[in-house]
């Protein structure tokens, strides 16, 4: 049952089902799903505490079936909510009960490749992984690289402008996208940028990027290419207090060393993960911190030193540094499986994404421990540290009365407070539903009618993903739009400027 309210269902549109679906079979004659047993494989995304079947399902495989699907859906006034692997953690994808969802998992082709221009070109349903696994063989890599990449799509990761282990150094998603094709709400496909770095003209593939579905659907992108370092290598250390590691991460920042990626775990993480994956994680440190650096083996050698001095000055009381790629891989392999790891601590855990100043980070941490305590729910922290994207799991037995919706509050909490301190409501994991009620907390009325004025530019009958990101959603009208109502403008008989 959805704690959470939505729009209000159309009961007119849900009496049509079977005569939507046959229509969208004329579109995709093999990718249509009405079957309402078959349809609960869809009725969440990643965040499972909120569940709805959709209307019916539509699957195409080629930009221009979807053209065509948004086309009709657009005449016929109906809802779209596009969706990728379904791995979003924040609500993004939740359908509509009398909306259709929009499946992108078919589109999966990756296009061309193009090794001069260091790009390649794919369908938004291949995923992350699968791109760096198309051009390693030639010394390449796609940069961005969320612990879900084996089966997050390059769409999603557009959807949200995910990020992942390395997006300290090299970027989110949004610094590796050089352009998309895009459907808007209407049917009209249209591109933005291309192979350039810096194409003229507005920003839009910059709107477009982390627009969670209300502004289009992606339907193939270029993305930027990097060439395999030469060598990379991470160091594991082991702190006795939380508070040493969090000032560590913001020291090794400061000394001017931006490392590939740099990532924390608390005990509970540490502990859940060695369990799960056996990668070697010392059991009596209190915060484990995995720092990786790359780049020429001499450079690599120098900053390692440097780093471990830092760990030192701080009370690490572990520093081991990878001796190969195996060993590296291995620290890796525990921070990238943390996740499903900690799933063996409670029946039910809720994932949180906020973002907070690195020097920060010690005292979040502290007062998320004090909120544990205050609502009796365990939480174990596993979170991109370098950049201060914090991904506190917050453990919980939905089958508890009650529970759910502490998890809830105590969710609500760590965002207000990473607010607070001067950071922000998410990191890469999106709005969604999730955070949606939140937004006032950091956006004032001012900036969310700004922030809807360019939802209403794409999609002015607001029939894109309705029921996400914004708290409370005006008509076009009310933020200013003109009006025409029959082809007439109101009131022609004033001066238009």
């Amino acid at each position: 049952m959805m704690s959470l309210v939505m729009p209000p269902v159309r009961e007119d549109v849900i009496a049509r089902r079977l005569q939507i679906a046959e229509a969208l079979r004329r579109i995709v004659p093999d990718g249509v799903v009405c079957n309402e047993t078959e349809l609960k494989a869809y009725e969440s995304d990643g965040l499972t505490a909120y569940r709805q079947p959709p209307l019916v399902v539509v699957l195409p495989q080629t930009t221009e079936q979807v053209s065509q699907v948004m086309a009709w859906c657009h005449g016929e006034g109906l809802n779209v909510v596009p969706r990728g692997a379904g791995t979003s953690l924040s609500g993004g994808a939740l359908p509509l009960a009398d909306g259709v969802l929009l499946g992108l998992s078919r589109m999966n082709r990756i296009v061309e490749i193009d090794y001069l221009d260091r790009v390649a070109v794919v369908q938004p349903g291949v995923t992350n992984l699968g791109v760096t696994r198309a051009v390693e063989g030639e010394g390449f890599y796609y940069a961005p690289d969320p612990s879900s990449q084996i089966a997050c799509t390059i769409g999603g990761n557009i959807a949200e402008n995910s990020g992942g282990v390395h997006c300290l150094k090299y970027g989110l998603t949004t610094n590796n996208v050089l352009g998309v094709e895009m459907v808007l709400a209407d049917g009209e496909i249209v591109r933005l940028g291309g192979r350039g770095l810096d194409p003229a003209g507005l920003d839009l593939l910059g709107v477009v990027v982390g627009s969670e579905g209300l502004l289009g659907v992606v339907t193939e992108v270029t993305v930027r290419i990097l060439p395999t370092p030469e060598t990379a290598r991470a160091i594991l250390l082991g702190f006795p207090e939380t508070r040493r590691a969090g000032d560590c991460v913001a020291a090794i920042i400061a000394e001017g060393i931006i490392p590939a990626g740099m990532e924390m775990m608390d005990k509970p993480a540490t502990l859940a993960a060695e369990a799960f994956v056996h990668a070697g994680y010392p059991l009596d440190v209190e915060a484990l911190l995995i720092v990786e650096v790359d780049g020429p083996p001499i450079e690599c050698d120098i900053l390692l030193a440097r780093i471990a001095e830092i760990a030192a000055s701080h009370g690490a009381t572990t520093s081991r540094i990878s001796q190969d790629e195996e060993e590296r891989l291995r620290f890796w392999a525990g921070r990238k499986a943390a996740f499903p790891a900690v799933g063996r601590l409670a029946p039910d855990y809720y994932c949180m994404d906020g973002t907070i100043p690195r020097k920060r980070l010690s005292e979040v941490l502290d007062r998320m421990a004090g909120l544990s305590e205050h609502y009796g729910l365990g939480v174990a922290n596993v979170f991109h540290a370098g950049d201060g994207n914090l991904h506190p799991l917050i453990l919980y037995d939905a089958n508890q009365p009650g529970q759910l919706e502490k998890a809830e509050a105590f969710g609500a909490d760590i965002l207000r407070m990473c607010v607070e301190v001067g950071g922000v409501l998410t990191g890469e994991h999106g709005v969604g539903v999730e955070k949606r009620d939140l937004m006032p907390v950091m956006f004032d009325e001012v900036d969310l009618a700004h922030q809807q004025r360019i939802k209403c530019a794409f999609d002015p009958e607001l029939k894109l993903n309705p029921g996400k990101v914004f708290p409370q959603l005006h008509r076009c009208a009310e933020l200013g739009r003109m009006h025409i109502h029959h082809g007439a403008l109101p009131h022609p008989d004033l001066p238009r400027f």
